[in-house]
C-alpha cells in the first residue's frame, strides 16, 4: 500500500528555512523606574507588541481592547474563504477594523480578541440546540477572561449581534465594572427583494409537507431570504431585542441598535463608538457608572415598548447579576409590562410587520424613548456611554438633523410613514397593540409560565383582549416527534383545536428553543388554532399562543410531565390585565398528583456533559427565573455543605 500523497510535499520552497531573524528595530520606551517597578508581564507585553510590528515609539499609548463574536474568513473583497455560522457575525470584523483605525488615529493601541457564536436558526431541531443557552455563560466567561488577560487595558469595545453572542458580550462588559466599555451592535440584515424574511423561510419544510407551497418555490425562497450578507435577522427576535436593550442600558451610543449591516452609517457607528470609549476613559467613567438600577429599569421599559423577545427574561437578569445589581423578578416584569404600552409595529408582532431596518430608519430606540419620556416612564438621569444622561441624549435627538433625515429616508425608500412604525401611545391603543408579556399560573405551572401576549394574533382574542382555548392534549417529549406530527397528513397528524405539549425540554436538557415547532404552527394554515405548552423556551420571533418556561420543569417532577394524550387543557390569557392560567380540567388535583411522569421522559438522552454541568450550576443559582446564571458564592456554599455531609457519612 503506497503512502498518501499528503504525507509530504513536492514543493522545493518549503526547504527555504532559517533559524534566526534580526527582530524589530528600535528601543522599548522604558525608563529605569519602570524596569525596577513594573511587573515582568508589562515589560514582556511591550516586547510582544513590538514583535507583532507596532512602532516601538508608540508603545506607551492607551491600550484598548476590541472584542467581537466574529466568525468565518472573508477575502478582502468580501467573498467567503470559510463560512461563519451565520450572517450576524460575518461582517463584524469590518466594525473591528473601523474602531481599531479610529483608536490608532487618536494615539491609542488597539488589541483585538474573538469568541465566535453559534446560530439558533442553524441548530433548531438538532442536537446543537442543547448547547445554545449554555453557550451564553461559557462565552461570557471567556470574554471576561480575555479582558482580564490584558491587564494594561484602559477601555473595552464589545462588538456583537446575535441571539447568544450579544447577551454574552453584555454579561462580559457588565462584569467589568472597573473599566470604560462601549457596546457596538452588529446591526441587521436587509429585506430581500421578492423573497420571504428569515422568520417565515424557516417553515419551508412544514409548508411543503402540507402541500401549501411547491418544491420550486421552496428552493428559490430558501436561497434568497438574506437581503445582505451581514447582520442579525430582519425581525425583532432575541438578537434585535438585545441590541435595543444594550442601547437602553446606556452601553451603546444613541441610535446604535438595528443599523443596516455593511452600510456607511453602520461603519460610522463603530468610529464614533471608539471615540466615545476614549472619552469615557479620559473622564474616568466606567461601566459601573453606567449600569445602575436606573439603567436596568430603562432596559425593561424599552423591552416592553418594543414587544421584545421573551428570552430577555433570561438575559437581562444575567446582565444585572454580572453587574452586581439585583436581578429583576417576575413581579418586576409584570409591573412594568402593565405600565408600558407597546409602541412598535415590527416583525413578528405586527399588525403590519415592518422590518428591523425600517424601525431603525423610523428613529429606533431614541424615537421610542421620546414617547416614553412623555409618559414619564424613563429614568432620564441615567448616565450613558455618550458621557451624557439619557435625558440629555433625548434632547439632542429630538432636534437632530440625523432624526429628520432618516425618517425622511424611510418615506423616500419605502413610502412608509415613520409614525406608523413607531406609534405614539394614543395611536398604539387605537391600533390594538397589546402589552408584551403575560405571566401565567395554574395547576400545570405552579411556579409560573410566560407567553408573549403581544404576538398572539388579534383574531384569536375576544373583544376584551382575552384568549381562551380548551382542547385535548397532544403530548410529546421530543421536538422531533412534535414536528413530525405537525408535518404529518396521516392519522397521527396534529389537528386544529388540540394543545401541543412539549414536555422535558427545560433547563435539565439545556432549555432548547422550539422555533421549528412554533414557526410551523404560525405559518401553516391551521396552526394558529393550535396552542403550545412547553417547559423549554422560544425563539424571539415565535408568535401565537405559545406558553413557555413552564415551571417546575417536567424532568424535575413538574405536572406538565404527567399529561397524557387526550387530557383536556384549558388556557385563559388576558392580554390587557396581563394575567392568565393554564390548567388540566379533566383530572382532579389528586388524580394529577398521583399520576406517574410520562414514561418517555425516562428515555436515554445524549445530553452533553457540558450542558449537564451548566444545568446543575444554573439550577443551584436560581434557575431560569433567575436568568440561568452562575452564582459563584451560592454554588461554593452548596458544594461545601455537600462535601461536609459526604465526609460525615
Amino acid at each position: 500500500m503506497s503512502a498518501p500523497a499528503f504525507l509530504d510535499s513536492d514543493d522545493p520552497e518549503i526547504y527555504t528555512l532559517r533559524t534566526t531573524a534580526p527582530g524589530p528595530a528600535g528601543r522599548l520606551p522604558l525608563d529605569a523606574a519602570m524596569l525596577r517597578a513594573a511587573p515582568s508581564g508589562h515589560i514582556f507585553g511591550l516586547t510582544q507588541n513590538a514583535g507583532m510590528g507596532w512602532d516601538p515609539h508608540k508603545l506607551l499609548g492607551k491600550e484598548v481592547l476590541i472584542l467581537s463574536t466574529q466568525g468565518g474568513l472573508r477575502a478582502p473583497d468580501g467573498t467567503p474563504v470559510a463560512l461563519g455560522y451565520h450572517t450576524g457575525h460575518w461582517e463584524v470584523g469590518l466594525l473591528m477594523e473601523e474602531t481599531a483605525r479610529t483608536l490608532s488615529a487618536h494615539g491609542a493601541i488597539p488589541f483585538a480578541g474573538y469568541c465566535s457564536d453559534p446560530c439558533d436558526g442553524r441548530t433548531n431541531g438538532t442536537s446543537g440546540m442543547l448547547d445554545s443557552l449554555p453557550y451564553r455563560n461559557d462565552a461570557a466567561l471567556v470574554l471576561r477572561r480575555l479582558i482580564r488577560s490584558l491587564p494594561t487595558c484602559r477601555a473595552v469595545l464589545g462588538i456583537a449581534t446575535c441571539d447568544k453572542g450579544l447577551p454574552a458580550m453584555l454579561m462580559a462588559l457588565a462584569g467589568t465594572g472597573n473599566l470604560p466599555a462601549v457596546l457596538v451592535p452588529g446591526g441587521v440584515t436587509l429585506l430581500a427583494e421578492e423573497a420571504e424574511d428569515t422568520a417565515r423561510v424557516q417553515t419551508l419544510g412544514a409548508r411543503f409537507a402540507h402541500g401549501e407551497i411547491s418544491f420550486d418555490y421552496a428552493v428559490e425562497m430558501g436561497c434568497r431570504a438574506c437581503g445582505s450578507p451581514g447582520g442579525g435577522c430582519q425581525f425583532l427576535g432575541t438578537a434585535a431585542t438585545c441590541q435595543v436593550v444594550a442601547e437602553a442600558l446606556g452601553l451603546a451610543l444613541p441610535h446604535a441598535a438595528l443599523s443596516p449591516s455593511g452600510a456607511p452609517i453602520w461603519r460610522d457607528l463603530a468610529r464614533r463608538s471608539a471615540r466615545a470609549a476614549l472619552a469615557l476613559e479620559q473622564r474616568s467613567l466606567t461601566t459601573a457608572d453606567i449600569l445602575t438600577e436606573a439603567a436596568l429599569h430603562n432596559a425593561m421599559v424599552l423591552h416592553a415598548a418594543f414587544g421584545g423577545s421573551t428570552n430577555l427574561i433570561l438575559h437581562l437578569p444575567a446582565i444585572a447579576h454580572a453587574a452586581g445589581l439585583r436581578r429583576p423578578t417576575v413581579v418586576d416584569w409584570a409591573r412594568l409590562n402593565r405600565q408600558v404600552p407597546r409602541l412598535v409595529d415590527v416583525l413578528p408582532n405586527g399588525p403590519t410587520h415592518y422590518a428591523t431596518v425600517q424601525v431603525f430608519l423610523a428613529g429606533g430606540v431614541p424615537e421610542v424613548m421620546l414617547a416614553l419620556r412623555e409618559l414619564g416612564l424613563l429614568r432620564l438621569d441615567a448616565l450613558t456611554v455618550s458621557g451624557q444622561t439619557l435625558g440629555e441624549n433625548l434632547a439632542w435627538w429630538e432636534n437632530s438633523p440625523r432624526r429628520a433625515r432618516l425618517r425622511a429616508k424611510l418615506r423616500e425608500l419605502d413610502g412608509i410613514d415613520p409614525d406608523r412604525v413607531i406609534l405614539r401611545p394614543a395611536a398604539a391603543r387605537a391600533a390594538g397593540l397589546t402589552s408584551t408579556v403575560t405571566f401565567l399560573r395554574g395547576n400545570l405551572a405552579p411556579e409560573g409560565a410566560l407567553v408573549k401576549s403581544t404576538a398572539i394574533a388579534r383574531e384569536l382574542l375576544d373583544a376584551d383582549g382575552i384568549y381562551r382555548h380548551e382542547g385535548p392534549a397532544r403530548v410529546f417529549t421530543t421536538e422531533a416527534a412534535a414536528i413530525a406530527a405537525i408535518k404529518s397528513t396521516a392519522a397521527d397528524a396534529v389537528r386544529p383545536g388540540e394543545v401541543v405539549v412539549l414536555a422535558g425540554l427545560g433547563p435539565a436538557l439545556g432549555m432548547p428553543e422550539t422555533y421549528q415547532v412554533t414557526s410551523a404552527l404560525k405559518y401553516l394554515s391551521f396552526g394558529q388554532r393550535v396552542p403550545l405548552l412547553t417547559d423549554g423556551r422560544f425563539s424571539g420571533v415565535s408568535t401565537g399562543a405559545c406558553i413557555g418556561h413552564i415551571s417546575p420543569e417536567a424532568r424535575a417532577g413538574g405536572p406538565l410531565g404527567r399529561l397524557r394524550d387526550g387530557d383536556i387543557v384549558c388556557i385563559h390569557i388576558d392580554t390587557r390585565a396581563l394575567e392568565g392560567t393554564m390548567d388540566v380540567v379533566s383530572l382532579t388535583p389528586e388524580e394529577l398528583a398521583a399520576r406517574s411522569p410520562h414514561p418517555q421522559l425516562a428515555d436515554g438522552l445524549a445530553v452533553p456533559a457540558d450542558t449537564r454541568l451548566w444545568a446543575a450550576l444554573q439550577n443551584a443559582s436560581g434557575g431560569s427565573w433567575g436568568g440561568c446564571v452562575y452564582d459563584a458564592d451560592r454554588i461554593a456554599r452548596l458544594l461545601a455543605r455537600g462535601l461536609a455531609a459526604e465526609r460525615a457519612e
